[in-house]
């Protein structure tokens, strides 16, 4: 026998490459069931795997996995990730806190919500000065009941019909009250349009600091965003207030905390509300774009009849979308293509009727809420990335969904 190490290139390529149906075997053989990150290539050079889990890139960004190609299926990890395997972690006098204003749509904590409390858990759990708390404020009626996993040590909810809707002046007064009440350390606010880069930056200039906005990065006490229109990094002392990007920090995923309820401020100044909201205008979904839709209906391979899917698109009040196999059948235009080649869409709710799951359609939806797979191949990529998969009969079940909304929509005209 001699030293020569012999290499099996065959598996090592199918460790690369996730779509191959013995992908999951041969990571298991080669790396114990954990993906393969690095491996030696055939000309003795060290690769890396790019879209390995934690892989950083030239940019300084640390990848975070929502897919769950990788690791697991979407359902897998949350069970993974859930119950008695996680920590409990009761802070019951903490030494300071950090407050996060969470966009929470509808209610309930987004993806984006959940990497800015990972950025509060780090300064909360790092930050000098003894254990420190996260305090999560919450406008109008939670609907989240997974607060605790997500790293929220204490809670104040502002509740009440003032705050619905766009009310910036009620807002910033109410954070005003938990400012004088409490006096956090921090204040960290997602730099979006649905509210908190406005509501950020009308704190700041209500307290006289000076904000750290676009920031992504973290750590010795200091902060990295983006300038210039996104083409340089500033790095500067970490301010009070900041308003941080998408995966500016991984999610909680090890420990669970109690997320006890604060009282709310008990007087609060009254202010004369100047701008009154007449709710949202009402707008067809077919003219949504694709990059702006909350709620998308897909559509791949496996869709039979598409006067039937048009109809369900219609009444759920979904904006259609398509794979490329779809529209390069001339079923669906060229601008409803959704993935790499298409477009790359942030919606809160994803559902894909007949779509296998194409690492380019993947990829396109990894920003995706919520994707619900609807599909007869419990096997198929889509399925595993999914949060919630129906095997089932297409055209059955989106006969099912109209039916059942029609007859709520019914009743509640009958109730009028």
């Amino acid at each position: 026998m001699n030293d020569i190490i012999r290499r099996d290139p065959r598996s090592e390529w199918i460790a690369r490459n996730r779509l191959h149906p013995e992908h999951e075997a041969v990571l298991a053989r080669i790396g114990g069931g954990a993906p393969v990150a690095q491996w030696m290539g055939p000309n003795g050079v060290l690769r890396r795997d790019p879209h390995a889990v934690g892989f950083i890139g030239p940019n300084g960004i640390r990848r975070i996995d929502r897919s769950g190609a990788q690791t697991a299926s979407g359902a897998a990890r949350r069970e993974a990730t859930a119950g008695p395997s996680r920590r409990l972690v009761r802070i019951e006098t903490p030494a300071f806190l950090v407050a996060v204003v969470a966009d929470m749509p509808g209610g309930r904590l987004s993806a984006y919500d959940r990497d800015l409390l990972g950025l509060a858990r780090q300064l909360a759990d790092g930050d000098g000065g003894g254990q420190g708390a996260v305090l999560l404020v919450c406008f109008g009626e939670t609907r989240e009941e997974g607060l605790g996993d997500a790293g929220v040590d204490r809670v104040v909810t502002f509740a009440g019909a003032q705050f619905a809707g766009y009310a910036p002046e009620l807002r910033l007064t109410a954070l005003g009250g938990v400012e004088h009440t409490h006096e956090p350390r921090h204040w960290l606010f997602p730099d979006s349009p649905l509210g908190g880069a406005e509501l950020g930056r009308r704190l700041a200039a209500r307290l006289g600091e000076r904000p750290a906005t676009q920031v992504w990065q973290i750590g010795d006490g200091r902060c990295t965003g983006r300038g210039a229109a996104g083409a340089t990094d500033i790095s500067r002392a970490l301010p009070r207030i900041v308003l941080a990007l998408p995966e500016c920090a991984e999610p909680v995923t090890d420990t669970t905390h109690a997320a006890e309820p604060f009282a709310a401020p008990a007087t609060l100044p009254q202010i004369m509300r100047r701008i009154d909201d007449l709710g949202a205008v009402a707008v067809d979904p077919a003219g949504v774009a694709l990059a702006e839709a909350e709620f998308i209906l897909s559509a791949g391979n496996g869709i039979d009849d598409w006067d039937a899917f048009h109809h369900a698109a219609r009444v759920l009040g979904a904006t259609e979308g398509a794979s490329r196999v779809a529209v390069d059948n001339g079923f669906m235009p060229r601008d409803r293509q959704v993935g790499a080649t298409g477009t790359w869409v942030t919606a809160r709710v994803y559902l894909a009727v007949g779509i296998s799951g194409a690492i380019q359609h993947l990829q396109g939806i990894q920003q995706c809420d919520k994707v619900v797979a609807l599909n007869t191949d419990a096997g198929c990529d889509m399925v595993k990335r999914a949060d919630l998969a129906v095997i089932a009969d297409s055209s059955e079940v989106l006969a099912a969904l109209v039916d059942m909304v029609e007859g709520v929509r019914k009743e509640q005209r009958d109730a009028a």
